[in-house]
């Protein structure tokens, strides 16, 4: 994805976008499609940046995500909220642990653990 296109869509948008490529990994871990999985990551991740840059880090409008039916996008709202809204993503990430639905349930320990322990400082 090309990040002109990104400076160009909505917040909106964005959001919207965000939840399409959450989806989309969870249909690639589903298959076990590691390259397609990888693909979607890298774009997820210019998509935050994209948010994040915009006045005011506008990562929060992720947080709605947080009640979303699809686990991956919970999942990936809560990671991508732990600098703008600690305590509300912690929350989540437990929550999908006590689920103990994976791999997302294993991605949240891992992240909390990684919080916990000073591994991971989110920015």
């Amino acid at each position: 994805m090309k990040r002109a296109r990104l400076e160009d869509m909505t917040p909106e948008e964005l959001v919207e976008l965000f939840v399409a490529i959450a989806i989309e990994q969870d249909q690639a871990m589903l298959y076990d499609d590691n390259g397609r999985y990888n693909r979607l990551y890298d774009k997820m991740e210019a998509v935050e940046a994209e948010l994040k840059s915009r006045a005011g880090d506008q990562r929060i409008l992720l947080q709605p995500l947080y009640e979303h039916e699809n686990l991956q996008v919970r999942l990936k709202s809560a990671l991508a909220t732990l600098a703008v809204a600690p305590k509300a993503s912690r929350a989540v990430l437990q929550w999908l642990s006590d689920r103990n639905r994976q791999p997302q349930a294993g991605d949240a320990r891992g992240m909390l653990r990684a919080l916990e322990e000073g591994r991971y400082v989110p920015a």
